[in-house]
């Protein structure tokens, strides 16, 4: 892979971190009700797990596509397929106003919060359609098991990286609220540009 390529996968690694869904939800939570540690072993968890599901999912796509030709056009429009759908959810999750701030519950342990963060990362039905959707295009037939390594740690470092600081800066001051009092922005944008990868991946940019 190219510099620009590696660039252009941390960017997706990114914006599929950052985008809200059940990941987001799993550390609000534990940072609330258990502190800025349990939040903060949450996102180290599942940037493990995320590593993991990246390899993973890598090591599928490079298979299939060493298996059949075709596998690369049908990745593509399914991806297409599947970025819309997101994108009409995102829009509809919007349309429904600031979300409601929970109380704060009883708190349980760090090692607790790491396993329910590793654990979302790999049955997160979202971050399986983001890969498909967007990872394919960095798949090579012939790509190195040190290639799919690399994307693997990269996806590690960028996710938990993410999450540690979304749990370290929202257990400070009143950040929990602020983000929940704007979910419906952040869901309207993550719309938007998921319209918008839509478009390019049908055009045969990415």
């Amino acid at each position: 892979m190219t510099p620009e390529a590696w660039v252009a996968l941390a960017t997706v690694f990114a914006l599929g971190a950052m985008s809200p869904g059940p990941s987001l939800a799993v550390i609000l939570s534990n940072t609330m009700s258990g502190g800025r540690s349990q939040g903060v072993a949450t996102g180290i968890g599942h940037g493990i797990g995320f590593g993991i599901y990246a390899f993973l999912a890598a090591l599928g796509l490079a298979t299939a596509l060493s298996i059949h030709e075709g596998a690369q056009l049908a990745l593509r429009w399914g991806g297409v397929v599947i970025l819309i759908w997101l994108g009409v959810s995102f829009i509809e999750s919007s349309r429904s106003g600031p979300k409601k701030t929970n109380g704060v519950g009883e708190g349980s342990s760090d090692a607790s919060g790491f396993f329910q963060g590793f654990l979302i990362a790999l049955f997160n039905p979202k971050i399986l359609a983001w890969m498909l959707a967007l990872y394919a295009p960095f798949i090579e037939a012939d790509v190195s098991v040190n290639t799919l390594l690399g994307m693997g740690a990269l996806g590690m470092i960028i996710d938990g990286t993410w999450y540690v600081t979304v749990a370290t800066v929202l257990s400070s001051g009143n950040g929990i609220e602020r983000l929940r009092s704007n979910a419906h922005v952040i869901d309207g944008c993550m719309g938007v540009l998921m319209f918008g990868f839509a478009f390019v991946l049908a055009s045969g940019w990415l």
